[in-house]
């Protein structure tokens, strides 16, 4: 629940700290006392639109601070966790605005987006007011709210995990469907091109070896021609292993005499002869080989026709092979793609077929808890003074081509505030009075399964008074019993209802005005609510009036 506001330097308000407790608190004062001002500020906290004008004038900036108590299960953790900011026992909004109109946010002094902020606050407070056309008037948490009251979380997720797996399957056939079908199309050009790629057989790595193979062959004669040459030398009487042998012998027959000093000019001359021999027997190989490698003309057609195959499908030379590879497996999916396609049609049935039964259930839990609901909150407007009034939930079954993660239906809550007279939207059929009641009415209702710990009223009293304003006031305590609640009013009834009580008032001095807001005790409460009563001149009629109007709230 909301904790503690603090306000600096908005419109009116230099330095304001509010702390607030649970149940029914009331904010009176009389019209342009700066209680829109309170809410403005509020809503800067919780992420709403910023505007220069709300500065006060002379201060470079104002500043809004907002501290709630969170549970451990309260759903601002989870948006805290994902935004990876560490949640602390108590969560403070915080709002900074400059003179230029733009604004910083921070949680718990961390600067954050105002687009969090917002998300944040959507959890903590739900403000109500005459003209507001969020929460529960809002159509789309209509379902969400339904939902909540039937206690169908479990099914909810059901259906959603029933949703998923259908989408799955029915994207995977329709993939495999489109694959075959732009198989069966080109089918004629693919069987063409795997023919030419199978009568090439391209290998990865081939155009490198072609390519090194053909710039040998262009220099063949002139490389065979050294070879022989080398090799001759290498052969002959004159060449060098004739003359490393005979001088090997030479010293060999005075190896004995010499007394060690030749060993070293003998092991060399065993290396010599070892690596010359080696050199003849690689150059023999390479001759073998030189004479083995093939005709230019033959290598040159084989790297030319690779290459124009490659230019013609867009790929590399080495890519060929993959290439030949992907061809045929979209022939092989063509051949064997009905029976694929069977396998993913009768897939994507069953679960069809498990989404609509989830979803049949969820309608049924839905039906009887808008039954529930229905009778709940018509249970609630005859103290309201709606008894001739009729709330229905409506549950309009979609066509299965608009199914949903959310289910097989769209969810309103209509009202006719006439007998005979066809529901419709509440912000529609109702007038601004009717409407905050239907609203009280439903929120009652709703409160024992409400996720949002804190709703603020303003002037959810505007247009009615007498006993109507005072059933009103009723209906506020009880719900405060349920959850913490701030109603801004005009209403003695309903002020008098409030647990706590707020007045907020200006003070004028010479060249300014400055808004207050001053916590009442009894006594306080009673001239303020007998000054509601009466106007500007209070009379003892009025605060003995006001006297009866608070024993009345304190005994329920």
């Amino acid at each position: 629940m909301l904790l503690s506001l603090t306000i600096r330097d908005v419109v009116l308000i230099e330095r304001l700290d509010l702390a607030f407790p649970s149940h029914l608190s009331v904010l009176t004062g009389e019209t342009g006392a700066g209680k829109s001002i309170l809410l403005d500020a509020l809503g800067l906290a919780l992420g709403a639109r910023a505007e220069s004008g709300l500065v006060r004038r002379g201060a470079a900036q104002a500043i809004v601070a907002a501290e709630f108590d969170i549970g451990p299960d309260h759903a601002a953790r989870a948006i805290l966790a994902e935004q990876g900011i560490e949640a602390e026992d108590t969560l403070v909004l915080r709002r900074v605005l400059g003179t230029d109109g733009r604004s910083r946010g921070f949680v718990n002094d961390q600067p954050v987006g105002v687009g969090l902020l917002k998300q944040l606050g959507d959890t903590l407070v739900e403000i109500q007011g005459q003209f507001e056309q969020r929460g529960l008037m809002d159509p789309a948490n209509h379902r969400s709210l339904l939902d909540a009251f039937a206690g169908a979380r479990g099914d909810v997720e059901a259906v959603r995990t029933a949703w998923q797996a259908w989408r799955d399957a029915r994207t995977e056939r329709e993939t495999a469907e489109a694959a075959r079908t732009k198989a069966a199309a080109d089918e004629e050009f693919l069987r063409h091109a795997l023919g030419e790629l199978d009568a090439l057989k391209p290998q990865p790595g081939e155009e490198t070896q072609l390519a090194d193979q053909r710039a040998r062959l262009m220099h063949r004669a002139q490389v065979a021609e050294a070879m022989a040459a080398a090799a001759h030398e290498l052969a002959s009487d004159r060449g060098a292993e004739h003359a490393l042998n005979v001088a090997a012998r030479a010293l060999e027959k005075v190896r004995d005499k010499a007394g060690g000093t030749l060993e070293p000019a003998i092991a060399a001359l065993e290396r010599a002869l070892v690596e010359t021999e080696e050199a003849r027997a690689a150059l023999d190989q390479a001759i073998g080989d030189h004479e083995r490698d093939g005709d230019l003309e033959s290598v040159e057609e084989r790297l030319f026709n690779l290459r124009t195959l490659a230019r013609k499908h867009g790929v590399s030379v080495d890519a060929l092979a993959a290439l030949r590879d992907e061809i045929a497996g979209r022939l092989g999916t063509l051949e064997d793609g009905e029976a694929g396609l069977k396998r993913l049609t009768t897939r994507e049935a069953e679960t069809r077929a498990r989404y609509a039964a989830a979803a049949e259930r969820l309608t049924r839990l839905r039906r009887t808890a808008a039954g529930k609901l229905d009778r709940a909150v018509q249970t609630e407007l005859a103290p309201l003074k709606l008894d001739r009034a009729r709330f229905s939930t409506t549950l309009a079954t979609l066509e299965p081509a608009d199914w949903g993660p959310d289910g097989a239906e769209r969810v309103a809550f209509e009202v006719a505030t006439n007998p005979g007279a066809a529901p419709g939207p509440m912000t529609k059929i109702a007038s601004g009075g009717e409407l905050s009641r239907f609203l009280l009415a439903l929120k009652v209702v709703l409160a024992r399964v409400s996720s949002v710990p804190t709703i603020v009223f303003d002037e959810v009293d505007s247009g009615i008074g007498g006993a109507v304003a005072a059933a009103v006031g009723e209906r506020l305590a009880l719900l405060g019993q349920e959850l913490q609640v701030l109603v801004v009013t005009h209403s003695p009834q309903v002020a008098a209802r409030g647990r706590h009580h707020w007045r907020v008032a200006k003070n004028q001095a010479k060249d300014t005005t400055v808004t207050r807001v001053d916590r009442l005790d009894e006594a306080e409460r009673r001239e303020e609510i007998a000054r509601m009563l009466s106007g500007a001149s209070i009379t003892e009629e009025a605060r003995a009036a006001a006297t009866s109007l608070l024993s009345a709230g304190a005994a329920l």
